[in-house]
């Protein structure tokens, strides 16, 4: 059977959606009270569940975890989906970013979504819908995004911030204190947005039970403490992120091909949730035999679904017919502590990875969701 999210459960699209409703002091999914300023701070990598193993590193984090403090990321648990569901409020069916890499069917290629921008793509409609900043600034607020500068004008900023005031940190001290200055300016109500990726990105090099991810923790637990004493009455404040890790080490790697490509055009998404698109001229018993395989080879420890079948489970939310396309036509999301490689390539691009994510599992997909000041 197929893994499908909750029905009625809460998500990363209802973060920063109910954030907004509370700055106009209405009803929302997490029943956030009124505020005059709401502040979502996502850490990248930061799961549930390592939150959970690593809390004598994260005290101020850890002790805000209550029975009541887990939500589910949504799938597939990559960065690029994650961050488009929480600024639109929408799951990835409708604002069109499907994984990590997918396909550009107008220019038959493989697109990566996070640094694969260029003149073909326009951000503007390539991420379908309205970003919440959008909304917040059409309705007077002053929605502010606060990151580090490299990422200011990318074309993954201008898909899933759009509609917000760029504020560039290098550190994060820095951008936490950037987010104090923010609620002590006196103006509109503001949204205000800060992102923290030096956890994911420690624990791809080194694994999440490494020195340096631990450093990286202690060292955003203090910031968010510092970022904390500094609110009013009337400041909220959420701590979440986009999915959690998994360290997959070396001899877990699976390398694809053969009768597990036949008929296949191109292999997308990424290790732990590949997306495959079969060549338009494969053959109807061409596709059922290659599925077939993956079946049988890989039924065991990854989650084997066709588009229409993950589509009917669910996995994408409501699926625009824009985006059907942009889905594989065959998914293979890891259920072990695997990851797939392309097996036709010598050393494959990744592979120097060690935490992963992408898949169903709990340790990718339960993320925190962590109330202080008026939130608490």
């Amino acid at each position: 059977m197929l893994p499908a999210p909750k029905p009625d459960g809460l998500s990363l699209a209802d973060v920063l959606r109910s954030c907004l409703d509370a700055v106009n002091g209405q009803e929302n999914r997490l029943a956030l009270p009124a505020v005059g300023n709401a502040v979502v701070v996502l850490i990248d990598g930061l799961g549930a569940d390592i939150l959970k193993a690593s809390s004598g590193h994260a005290r101020t984090l850890a002790g805000a975890m209550t029975s009541k403090s887990v939500i589910e990321s949504g799938f597939p648990t990559t960065t690029a989906a994650a961050l488009a569901t929480l600024t639109t409020g929408v799951k990835p069916g409708q604002h069109g970013m499907v994984g990590y890499s997918v396909l550009d069917a107008a220019h038959d290629r493989v697109v990566n979504q996070l640094s694969g921008w260029d003149a073909l793509i326009d951000p503007a409609t390539w991420q379908r819908v309205p970003t919440l900043f959008e909304t917040a600034r059409a309705q007077g607020r002053d929605p502010v995004v606060i990151g580090p500068a490299r990422y200011r004008n990318s074309g993954f900023t201008a898909a899933v911030l759009r509609g917000a005031r760029y504020v560039p940190a290098a550190s994060i001290a820095d951008r936490m204190a950037a987010a104090s200055t923010e609620i002590a300016t006196v103006g509109a109500p503001k949204l205000i947005y800060v992102y923290v990726p030096e956890l994911d990105q420690a624990g791809h090099a080194h694994g999440w039970q490494s020195r340096e991810w631990t450093s990286a923790l202690e060292t955003a637990d203090a910031a968010v403490r510092d970022l904390v004493v500094s609110l009013g009455p009337k400041d909220g404040l959420l701590v979440t992120a986009d999915h959690g890790l998994l360290d997959i080490p070396p001899h877990a790697h699976v390398l694809v091909d053969g009768e597990l490509l036949d008929g296949v055009r191109f292999m997308a998404g990424e290790p732990r949730c590949l997306q495959l698109y079969f060549e338009p001229g494969a053959t109807e018993s061409q596709r059922e035999a290659t599925i077939a395989r993956w079946r049988e080879v890989e039924g065991g420890r990854a989650w084997i679904a066709t588009r229409t079948e993950a589509v009917a489970a669910g996995w994408f939310g409501d699926v625009s017919e824009e985006v059907l396309p942009r889905i594989g036509d065959v998914l293979v999301a890891a259920r072990k502590g695997i990851a797939y490689y392309d097996g036709r390539i010598d050393n494959p691009s990744g592979r120097g990875m060690v935490a992963q994510h992408g898949s169903w599992s709990p340790a990718e997909s339960r993320v925190p969701l962590l109330r202080f000041g008026a939130f608490a």
